[in-house]
């Protein structure tokens, strides 16, 4: 059994002058980050490796995540801005001794990547968490495995 857990960066600034891939994290975006990573462990949800985009405000995320978890961080380029199809290419790649995986990313990708496991439809919001648990032994075997949301969680609710 695999679990992958999927994380929308959270609340962004857009400073004037600021590509989008540059933007950082706004004060609230901070702020639920970390209240959001620390949740997480009070839940006693597991994670053994983050994939996170190198887009700073996705990238910050993961870091301010990481001061709970103290995993290895894989930046994948293509996961700014990433197609639902490519989250599926990425799973099928990732490391079988990885049991719990956190991905990082950007809407609509990420969104349309939960919905298309799932029955219910969502839209990640900012710093929103899905949970799915993934019905196989290898990474793999993602396509043809059974998928189940077991858990959604935003910051205004937690």
């Amino acid at each position: 059994m695999k679990k992958l857990i999927l994380v929308r960066h959270a609340k962004s600034d857009w400073p004037e002058d600021t590509e989008d891939f540059d933007r950082p994290l706004g004060e609230k975006g901070y702020r639920d980050a970390e209240k959001m990573s620390k949740f997480l462990i009070s839940q006693n949800i597991e994670i053994d490796h983050f994939l996170s985009s190198p887009a700073l405000r996705a990238l910050t995320t993961c870091k301010i995540f990481n001061e709970e978890y103290y995993v290895e961080i894989q930046k994948v380029d293509k996961l700014y801005n990433a197609s639902e199809s490519f989250f599926e290419t990425l799973v099928l790649t990732i490391d079988n001794q990885f049991t719990d995986v956190a991905v990082f990313s950007h809407n609509n990708g990420i969104s349309n990547f939960a919905n298309g496991m799932s029955e219910d439809v969502f839209m990640l919001p900012t710093c929103g968490v899905a949970g799915f648990e993934i019905d196989c032994d290898s990474w793999a075997d993602f396509h043809d495995a059974k998928k189940k949301l077991i858990f959604f969680y935003e910051p205004k609710t937690i």
